[in-house]
């Protein structure tokens, strides 16, 4: 239930609200869809209290509401209007983000590939990722129990005979191979946030892993089968990696270590207050302190680095699918703001044993860089927005196909092919 009054404006669904629900904060952008365009009209954040996220997943219902609710209130503050849709990112260890490959053998290689058969193909894909997930995250949990739920999916690359397509519907051909990314969580995280959502009184039309949000910002709704990076979004509780190889989302990886893992180093180390720790980490360039207690600070950022480092290194290894690594390394969340963490990336060779053919470049993403969305607020203005910008897209997608109604197969598949 609403905590505030109307706003002045009324919702007539040209609107869409994107809620990036953080461990350190949430935050709330208000969007107008304009074509194939959308405005950011109004944009708010509000910091959580300590117990309200644990590592990126939602860990006390009522705390992050009321937290949401100021963010929300910013935004609709700014915006004059109440956006009645709502898309929330889905973050955190037990997030699973898998590319699979499906070779199907055509009985009729002459007949022409129509929706319904690649409907029965994208399900075998899907079954088997969904198999594959429920047993990572059982083991990762110790609960052989736990149910998931597909948030995301869309497809890599397809092979007609061995000849690369961008859209098969229409094709003859024996063999078709196609690989697709899909992901999921579990269902008690997903459940936490439609309960948000109910008591938010917004209608949620999408969760969306936030790794592939952060794609989808970067990749637009323009095809662009050259854009290869990978990208690299770090919160307050976790950092949140995803592939980006020839335009398609070969994967996400997600691991614990992130911006509270440096406060909680710090904390512990000086035997201080986490939120004293905290204030020491945001201003490492200040002259006020001490030289003895800057270079506690220091071994305690380069000790928590190690680990940090040594995630990423374990993270990209798993895409043993890709011969070489993307030369860019993009990064965007608050944790990147913490300058040692990029000194680290850009003057070690931490990247020497993984495949990548030279040296990666280490970039922040800006709003300028995401396409089809320009900013009225003013303020979007940096790296920290990426994710909330990229769930705005995510929401766009599914709007733009399934409208006010059921979708059709043929919107289904459509929506895959595009993404």
């Amino acid at each position: 239930m609403k905590l505030f009054g109307d706003k002045s404006g009324q919702d007539d669904g040209q609107y869409i609200t994107a809620l990036d629900i953080g461990t350190e904060y949430s935050k709330a952008l208000i969007a107008r869809l304009d074509g194939d365009k959308m405005t950011v009209i109004g944009a708010g954040r509000a910091r959580q209290e300590t117990g309200n996220m644990f590592n990126g997943a939602v860990a006390d219902i009522t705390g992050v509401v009321k937290n949401c609710e100021i963010a929300l209130s910013k935004a609709e503050d700014q915006a004059g209007v109440q956006a009645k849709r709502v898309v929330i990112g889905i973050a955190g260890e037990f997030v699973k983000g898998i590319t699979s490959t499906i070779r199907y053998r055509r009985p009729s290689p002459d007949r022409r590939l129509d929706e319904a058969e690649m409907q029965l193909i994208i399900d075998k894909v899907e079954e088997r990722a969904s198999i594959k997930a429920q047993r990572q995250i059982a083991f990762e949990t110790g609960n052989p129990d736990v149910e998931v739920k597909l948030v995301n999916a869309a497809i890599v690359s397809i092979h007609i005979d061995g000849y690369k397509v961008t859209n098969p519907i229409g094709f003859q051909g024996r063999d078709v191979a196609i690989q697709i990314y899909t992901a999921f969580a579990p269902m008690v995280h997903i459940g936490a946030l439609e309960r948000v959502a109910t008591e938010l009184d917004l209608e949620l039309v999408a969760v969306a892993a936030e790794p592939f949000a952060v794609a989808r910002a970067v990749l637009g709704n323009e095809e662009n089968p050259d854009y290869t990076a990978i990208l690299c979004d770090i919160g307050g509780g976790s950092t949140d990696m995803a592939v980006v190889n020839d335009g398609g989302v070969e994967g996400t990886r997600m691991f614990g270590v992130a911006g509270r893992s440096f406060t909680k180093t710090i904390s512990s180390d000086l035997n201080i207050s986490y939120e004293a720790a905290e204030q020491l980490k945001t201003h490492l360039d200040s002259d006020k302190i001490k030289p003895s207690v800057r270079e506690t600070i220091d071994r305690s950022i380069d000790k928590t680095l190690d680990v940090w480092i040594s995630g990423v290194q374990l993270a990209l290894s798993e895409f043993d699918a890709i011969d070489n690594l993307p030369g860019r390394f993009l990064l965007c969340g608050g944790g990147s703001s913490l300058e040692p963490l990029v000194e680290r990336l850009e003057t070690t060779s931490w990247y020497k044993d993984l495949p990548f053919t030279r040296k990666p470049i280490i970039q922040h993403i800006e709003p300028k860089d995401v396409a089809g969305i320009d900013d009225e607020s003013g303020r979007v203005t940096d790296h920290t927005m990426i994710t909330a910008l990229g769930l705005l897209r995510v929401g766009y997608d599914t709007i733009d196909t399934s409208g006010n109604n059921e979708p059709t197969l043929r919107d289904r598949i459509d929506k895959i092919l595009r993404i």
